[in-house]
């Protein structure tokens, strides 16, 4: 018998994967440099104390713009209602008159003033100090609340010498001058932290009542 000639020995080929390409030393080395810029630039534009105070001045001065016709027809509507109580002044159309046009000048919809008041926007600067809630409650204590004021005054008035009614209309004077004092703590509220952080001599705008 002749002998089996005995081939190669059998050798498995490995399987050979892509190879990995590394990213290059210099493309990490400017994703660095530019995370470097981006913390840098976002450092710079962190306002300071002095440019939040600027900012809380000028949002300030935006709401007493807006609201300085209502709370004027608020004040001077308590003062003809006084002067006619007491005797200083007799003349009692010109007081509904005032009393009137103040309710009106209350109103967003008779007041470009007041109507820019709902589009008021807080500074960035101030986020964190919640104020967006402040310009809600100015609106509410000019509408409704005030304008129900005025249009208290206004009924006493028109209604002077008819008892039962004018004791009916000055109860519910009283009662909506209670809540509008209690809306005005509402906004002095949620204003007075960041004045109290910022800009101690600031004041709110002045809401009588």
């Amino acid at each position: 018998m002749q002998a089996r000639t005995a081939g190669p020995p059998h050798i498995p080929l490995r399987s050979r994967g892509w190879p990995v390409r590394r990213t290059p030393r210099w493309v990490i080395g400017a994703g660095l440099v530019l995370l470097a810029i981006g913390v840098s630039v976002g450092l710079s534009h962190r306002p300071t104390t002095g440019q939040r105070a600027a900012d809380l001045s000028t949002f300030l001065g935006a709401l007493n713009s807006d609201v300085e016709s209502c709370a004027g027809g608020v004040r001077e509507s308590l003062y003809v209602l006084r002067a006619i109580d007491t005797g200083a002044s007799h003349d009692v159309p010109t007081a509904i008159d005032v009393a009137a046009t103040g309710a009106a000048n209350c109103s967003p919809a008779n007041n470009e003033l007041l109507a820019n008041l709902t589009g008021e926007q807080v500074p960035e600067s101030l986020a964190s100090f919640h104020l967006a809630p402040a310009v809600t409650a100015l609106i509410d204590w000019a509408a409704p609340d005030a304008q129900r004021v005025m249009s208290d005054i206004t009924l006493i008035l028109q209604d002077r010498g008819r008892p039962a009614r004018e004791a009916a209309e000055r109860a519910a004077l009283r009662a909506d001058l209670r809540r509008l004092d209690a809306q005005r703590r509402i906004f002095y509220s949620i204003l007075r932290p960041a004045i109290r952080a910022l800009s101690p001599r600031t004041g709110p705008p002045v809401l009588p009542g």
